[in-house]
């Protein structure tokens, strides 16, 4: 009996773990702008431990075991055909393919600053962005920190840590941080940063100059639309969730009036068959939760179903967000749970309980060495 074939738009986190969950299922294929898993997760990490960041986050596919059935395409997806279920892919040696499907994920996500950024890179260059961002902050003797989401916090946090003698200061328009987290969980890391020296501005909404796209560390000064003085500082790192999807390649009627691709609660496509989105390009509920919260297994099992013409179930999005915000401490990783309250891995668990058995066996069945 033939298997069916799924083709993967899109290996970021979502899309590699859907991949994984069909792999044994299905015979699958994964388009991937990038030279293997390149996480958009703990950018203060990213920018302050760099080589630290890219082991648990910055990982060749050819290391996931269950994806060895998985063929993978470095390239970019410029087209869909969906009356042929044909799937139109530039690679990156610049080869024009087709890629047939039976389901098509879409798992596309967005681009998100200077650390999400749009089209095709090798090794090299995201080896190169790894490192110019954090030479350049770690030069900097000032860095304004612009947003109040948990990129901003992170990025906040993990800098003064990482270099107390850095004066890090934090500009967000609302009143606290964190805005769709629970409140105990926004009051907890307000505080932590005014323990470490950062500075906390509440109130200051940034003016964000006329076709900037927020993709780069900027050290021109920066102006309040909420009537301050204007700032300046060495590094302007701007997190203010600019995010952009990326759909150009699907037909508008997909889409919803911002570019993200409706679906119904299965995750399925309206009109559709055969046509499923997940993660941050998909628009299930206002914070587009399915990249954060394990769908993955649900979307596999409905692509399961959906082939077996069996009924599907529906994701059922948090109220709000939740999970670890500032990544690895010195002391551990802090997890804040729904209600705000947190629960910490020590740190002697982290790479063997929590990476090794918990993330690299438990999550992704297993990562090569």
């Amino acid at each position: 009996m033939t298997r069916p074939r799924v083709v993967i738009a899109g290996l970021g986190d979502s899309g590699l773990l859907t991949a994984i969950h069909l792999a044994r299922h299905a015979d699958v294929v994964g388009i991937s702008t990038r030279p293997g898993l390149v996480s958009g997760k703990e950018l203060g990490t990213r920018l302050t431990q760099p080589s630290e960041w890219a082991r648990d986050h910055w990982i060749a596919f050819d290391r996931y075991r269950r994806l060895d059935g998985v063929r993978t395409v470095h390239g970019t997806v410029t087209g869909v055909d969906l009356e042929a279920r044909r799937l139109m892919v530039t690679t990156a040696d610049g080869r024009a393919t087709e890629e047939p499907y039976d389901v098509l994920v879409v798992a596309t996500g967005v681009t998100n600053g200077f650390w999400r950024p749009p089209g095709l890179l090798s090794e090299d260059e995201v080896a190169t962005e790894l490192e110019a961002a954090h030479k350049q902050l770690g030069a900097a003797r000032s860095v304004a920190v612009i947003g109040g989401g948990a990129a901003a916090v992170s990025s906040a946090l993990n800098l003064k840590t990482t270099w107390p003698d850095i004066a890090v200061d934090l500009y967000f328009p609302g009143d606290r941080v964190l805005p769709h987290h629970h409140p105990r969980t926004s009051s907890t890391l307000a505080r932590r940063l005014a323990e470490i020296g950062v500075g906390v501005h509440p109130g200051h909404r940034a003016v964000v100059p006329d076709g900037f796209a927020c993709d780069r560390i900027t050290d021109e000064p920066v102006a309040w639309s909420t009537g301050q003085d204007p700032v300046t500082a060495d590094a302007v790192l701007w997190t203010v969730g600019r995010v952009k999807p990326s759909t150009e390649w699907l037909p508008p009627a997909l889409l919803d009036d911002r570019g993200f691709v409706v679906v119904e609660p299965t995750l399925r496509v309206p009109g559709h068959p055969g046509v499923f989105a997940i993660g941050d390009v998909a628009a299930t509920d206002p914070l587009r939760s399915s990249a954060r919260n394990r769908a993955d297994k649900l979307l596999a099992r409905n692509i399961r179903a959906e082939l077996a013409g069996k009924p599907l179930q529906a994701y059922r999005p948090p109220r709000g967000q939740w999970g670890s915000v500032v990544g690895v401490q010195p002391n551990g990783l802090e997890v804040f749970a729904p209600n705000g309250r947190a629960f910490r891995f020590p740190s002697w668990t982290i790479r063997g309980l929590l990476q090794g058995l918990i993330v690299r066996r438990g999550i992704y069945r297993g990562v090569r060495r």
